[in-house]
Parts: structure tokens; C-alpha cells; sequence
């Protein structure tokens, strides 16, 4: 693909792209445009570290833009990873900010008409996913299989998982553990996060490098048990995983090493907020390049948080990929002296 380098990636994001319908805070509607977890982590993952290009492994229909893929390849990721399915896939994602915090997923309808604009006929018929709970037995056609990873993308050692469904995410990461990844992080879904899984969640943080959830979905996952958001990541690390760090929205990172049993508190590098949509996906891109400079799980955090930052100031996903080139470390640099150990 013009603009994509055929060296093999050192880094793979597993989960999904789609096509995003949003309606940012400045309540401008943003149609049908290139979104997904994959990508924005991907994104967050290449605004350190851009060359050899990072991958994206997702599935998508054949009615997926081709010219979306190119461009994703012109901006220097990776898209061998991409499987074009042979039948079209409802991949619409509609998400309204009313305020930069308050977001709702639900009823395109009605947030059209609030602010007297036409409904777009591409989302017609659309149905919200989200608030539903995951099936143990049954993948998502969107669900990526072992036999979807090419070969050339195998010699990567790091991956991270985006959130995906319950199987998924219970399978891969100890195939991908015997395939000689060393790193594996994973952003845990929705759609487990909850208490009728409390006797899963554990198995999948076995061997994890790092667990990165919401502090909306590991209080889900807690409901009842603990409302102590560090007596919960002590208690996720038990299972064998080396790092926990809870994205906390406009409160920045919640940080646990379990090695060392400290406990950090970053606040968010402030900027002015355009589409938030991808924050916590590109946290956990800028992580992934962060840990693997210096394996330090604190650096790793600043890392994410500047992807974050540079994420949110765009209406695109690529926007990140066209700031200065110096910008990513000035921030990192300027965000050094907020960080509180606790």
C-alpha cells in the first residue's frame, strides 16, 4: 500500500474500526467518519514511536472505505492486519457529547432533532450496542481469530488489546504470550465489566503487562464489593498482573505497580477539548510506547497522557500524527511536575 512500510511492526493493536457518528461538545455532528478503538490507539502508539509503522488488526466488512485504509497506510500505520470480510458489517458507532464530561449513546433521533439538524440517512436503522452483556460462549463476527494475524505481523512483541468481547479477550493474550509477545496490555470491554463476571475477570489479568479499564468499569465490576478505587487495583494485581492503571476522565490516571506497591495520581496535560471520543484509546497507545522505552510503568503513564491530550484537541483520529514533531515531548516534560505519588 503507497505509503506503508513493508518492515515488520514492533507493536500490534488488536480490536475494532467503525464508522463514527459523533456530536462533539461544541455539539458540531461529525458524519460518518473513521473511528474505532484500534485506530485511535494506534494513533496514540505512533505519535512516539512512528517507525517501523505499528499495525492494526481488525476485522471489517467489504463495505468498509478502502480510501480510509489508504489514508490510514498514507499516515504511516500499518493495515496488513486489516481482514476484509466477503459480506457488508454494520460497523456505526453514534456517540453525543451534551458537555465534555456527559456523553449519551443512545437515541440518534432525538439528539438530531434537539439541535434542529437533519438526521444523516446513513444512520438510518441504526441500533446502540452498548449496555449490553457479553456472551461466554459466542464471538461478534467483528471478533478477531487466531488465523487473522498474518504471519509478517508476528514477529511484533508487543500488543495491546482494545476493548473487544469477553472471548476474545480470554483467548488471545496467552496465544499471544506463545508466540513470544513479551508485552501485553489490554483495555477490558463493557460488556464484561460487571459483576455477572466477577469470577472471570480474573483469569484474563493472569500474565497481563498491564490492565487498563475506566474507573466507570472497574466500579462496575466492584458494585457491591468496594467503592476503595486502590484497594481495587491491589486486588486486580493479585491475579498476576504487573500494572493497573484506571483512566479517570477529567481526573487523569490512577496508577498501581505492583512490583513496587506504589501508587501514583496524574492529572490530565490541560487542553481545550474538541472530540474526546478517543481519549482513553489513545492513553493506552502512548502507554504501550512509553513502557517499552524505558519499562517504567510511571513514564508509561505520562506517555498515555500526552497521546490523550494530543487525541482530544482533533476532530479526526489522524489528527494527532500532524502536530509538531516536538510537541509530544514539550508536554511530557511540562507534565513532569504534576505527578503526586500517593
Amino acid at each position: 500500500m503507497e505509503g506503508m512500510s513493508n518492515s515488520a511492526p514492533r507493536f500490534l493493536f488488536v480490536g475494532r474500526l467503525s464508522r463514527d457518528y459523533i456530536i462533539i461538545p461544541d455539539q458540531e455532528p461529525l458524519i460518518d467518519i473513521p473511528g474505532g478503538n484500534a485506530l485511535y490507539a494506534t494513533v496514540g502508539l505512533a505519535v512516539w514511536e512512528p517507525d517501523p509503522p505499528p499495525a492494526i488488526l481488525a476485522r471489517v466488512g467489504e463495505d468498509y472505505p478502502q480510501e480510509w485504509l489508504d489514508n490510514f497506510g498514507e499516515h504511516g500505520l500499518d493495515v496488513r492486519g486489516v481482514r476484509i470480510l466477503s459480506e457488508a458489517v454494520d460497523l456505526r458507532f453514534f456517540a453525543a457529547f451534551i458537555d465534555r464530561n456527559t456523553r449519551s449513546m443512545d437515541d440518534p433521533v432525538a439528539h438530531f432533532a434537539r439541535l434542529g439538524k437533519s438526521f444523516p440517512k446513513s444512520l438510518l436503522g441504526y441500533r446502540p450496542t452498548t449496555g449490553l452483556v457479553d456472551s461466554r460462549t459466542r464471538m461478534l463476527p467483528i471478533s478477531l481469530r487466531q488465523g487473522d494475524i498474518p504471519a509478517e505481523l508476528m514477529d511484533a512483541t508487543a500488543v495491546h488489546l482494545c476493548p473487544l468481547d469477553y472471548l476474545t479477550h480470554s483467548l488471545l493474550p496467552a496465544l499471544l504470550r506463545q508466540k513470544e509477545f513479551t508485552t501485553v496490555t489490554l483495555d477490558p470491554s463493557p460488556g464484561y465489566m460487571n459483576s455477572t463476571f466477577w469470577g472471570e475477570v480474573p483469569a484474563l489479568l493472569t500474565g497481563l503487562t498491564a490492565f487498563l479499564p475506566s474507573e466507570e468499569e472497574v466500579r462496575s465490576l466492584y458494585r457491591g464489593r468496594s467503592n476503595d478505587l486502590w484497594e481495587m487495583a491491589e486486588g486486580l494485581a493479585a491475579h498476576g498482573c504487573e500494572i493497573i492503571v484506571f483512566k479517570c476522565g477529567e481526573r487523569g490516571q490512577m496508577l498501581y505497580d505492583a512490583a513496587s506497591r506504589q501508587r501514583w495520581e496524574v492529572p490530565p496535560y490541560p487542553v481545550r477539548v474538541v472530540n474526546p471520543i478517543g481519549a482513553g484509546d489513545a492513553f493506552c497507545g502512548g502507554f504501550l510506547a512509553g513502557y517499552r522505552r524505558a519499562y517504567d510503568p510511571l513514564e508509561a503513564v505520562l506517555f498515555g497522557n500526552i497521546s490523550a491530550s494530543l487525541s482530544v484537541e482533533g476532530r479526526l483520529p489522524l489528527y494527532a500524527l500532524d502536530v509538531l514533531p516536538s510537541l509530544p515531548a514539550a508536554r511530557l516534560e511540562a507534565l513532569r511536575q504534576y505527578v503526586r505519588k500517593v
